[in-house]
């Protein structure tokens, strides 16, 4: 839940402002007369945003991060409405409940297993806040007090302008697609167009030389106007042609790398109304956002140019196609097989994947291990870094199944631990413990640091069925390993039978 409300925050920042932005009555700034607390204002709310940041890095500390945000929140929100002459409040105040009541009713409803597609979704409305405070700004730069002694719109405001307008437009593109591919509503297969590389360059180039055409041109100029309007419309596509290619293994890396994006926008967007909150807030978030994505690559060994050019199965080569798999032969086993093997073992090492998410067994796991542990078995949880498809993304529903965060360890902190494992039990992970990263220089997921669960003593898999194949869309020789032994089963089903089994 951490990384939902620190995406939400800037939508909440964003869209008060933009309200306040279309009203032409009047934005007297702190640099108009205001009193020196507001900037001591800003600094506080900049102080609790680094907080925020700083709990959300750890589930112990989670909640405290949350309610430090949206502190946070609070101090700027209050502090632009005090500081600004603003003649419909009331409107602002309407539209900030209404936000806030759908933001509760959605966060209360959703299930976690489509927290990762609704951060897309919120990352899209910060995307689209931005667009309209720039179009905002565009339209009535008085209001802004972004104009120049001659009644022209400053340069550094215009570039300012045109960056916040095409960070958002790729944003909220981007993440709509996003969206529809992690809620399945669009095949989370990489899509590639013909030429794509040289499209999405020229593109770019284009919207970077209108940028610096309409930095230049006086304002009211023939074609002024269409070149913000042509900057929007092409950075909207680009958005959507940079996000289309990427497969399903790469989705943690693209939802950090667009709240990233959502940042970026927030910060040059604060620098076009001159507000010091959205500076610090857009900086801090698209600036972890960042390091998020880098962390991600570096966990996958892959670049961040590598993921944004294609992607997993991006390649003709890779096994992400349709074609038949080799039928090979395999070990299927029961609940009670796998409960007899489970008391047996010394150690137990519960690797999790997003098919655990989608069966909602995160609580019957729990009760699982803990049956294991009252038998005298040691138990830990391995999570990789991208498992499931957002980051954090199986740390956060092992906290809500009230699992020991004791218990749960990275992969560089717990690989080398497989060597003395009785059991590997694998529910619903899938690439993340697939060899073929390590031995197969033609796999698409080669050079990707997986979990060692091959040299388990035992391995238990659980999975539907034997037809299906991780985000990378490529077969995994785990399945046909003397060691392993196949349950074939929804995971929740598997896990309820072997805790009876156990008891």
């Amino acid at each position: 839940m951490g990384r939902f409300v620190t995406s939400l925050g800037p939508v909440l920042g964003l869209a008060g402002l933009a309200s306040l932005a279309a009203s032409p009555a009047h934005a007297a700034t702190a640099a108009e007369g205001v009193s020196a607390w507001v900037p001591l204002a800003y600094l506080i709310a900049g102080v609790f945003f680094i907080l925020a940041l700083r709990g959300l890095s750890h589930p112990s500390t989670s909640r405290a991060g949350n309610r430090n945000g949206m502190i946070g929140m609070v101090i700027a929100v209050a502090t632009t409405l005090v500081t600004h002459d603003i003649a419909n409040i009331v409107e602002i105040a309407i539209a900030i409940a209404i936000g806030g009541v759908v933001g509760f009713v959605i966060a209360r409803r959703i299930a976690m297993t489509a927290m990762p597609e609704l951060v897309a979704g919120f990352h899209s409305l910060v995307g689209m806040a931005a667009v309209l405070v720039g179009f905002a700004a565009w339209l009535n730069p008085g209001a802004f007090g972004i104009l120049d002694d001659t009644g022209q719109i400053l340069l550094v405001s215009r570039i300012e302008l045109g960056l916040g307008i095409a960070i958002g437009a790729i944003t909220f593109s981007g993440s709509v697609i996003a969206f529809l591919k992690l809620s399945g509503r669009m095949s989370g297969s990489p899509i590639l167009l013909p030429a794509r590389h040289i499209i999405n360059l020229g593109t770019l180039a284009a919207i970077l030389v209108l940028i610096g055409l309409y930095a230049v041109s006086p304002q009211g100029a023939a074609g002024e106007g269409w070149m913000i309007l042509a900057i929007a419309v092409l950075a909207f596509v680009i958005g959507f042609l940079l996000i289309i290619p990427i497969g399903g293994a790469d989705m943690p890396v693209v939802v950090s790398m667009l709240n990233s994006y959502s940042g970026w926008a927030a910060a040059a967007m604060g620098f076009t109304l001159g507000n010091t909150a959205m500076i610090i807030t857009g900086a801090l978030v698209g600036s972890s956002g960042a390091i998020l994505s880098y962390i991600m690559c570096r966990a996958m060994n892959r670049s961040f140019i590598s993921v944004i050019a294609g992607g997993f199965g991006a390649d003709d080569a890779g096994g992400a196609g349709g074609e038949a798999r080799e039928v090979r032969p395999y070990k299927q086993g029961s609940a009670d097989d796998a409960a007899f093997m489970l008391e047996q073992a010394e150690k137990v090492i519960i690797i999790p994947g997003y098919g655990m998410a989608v069966a909602q067994a995160q609580h019957a796991l729990r009760e699982m291990a803990e049956l294991l542990e009252e038998k005298g078995v040691e138990v830990k949880y391995a999570i990789h870094p991208v498992a499931g498809r957002m980051p954090g993304h199986m740390n956060v529903l092992l906290a809500e199944a009230s699992v020991d965060y004791d218990k749960v360890f990275e992969l560089e902190d717990i690989n080398s631990e497989f060597a003395n494992c009785d059991v590997a039990f694998i529910i619903g992970a899938n690439d993340v413990v697939n060899p073929a990263a390590k031995t197969d220089k033609s796999s698409p997921i080669f050079g990707m640091p997986v979990f060692d669960v091959d040299k388990a003593r035992q391995v238990f898999f659980i999975k539907r069925s034997m037809g299906g194949v991780g985000y990378a869309g490529v077969d995994n020789d785990v399945f046909y390993m003397n060691q392993t032994t196949m349950l074939l089963s929804d995971a929740k089903k598997m896990v309820e039978e072997i805790v009876k089994a156990l008891d």
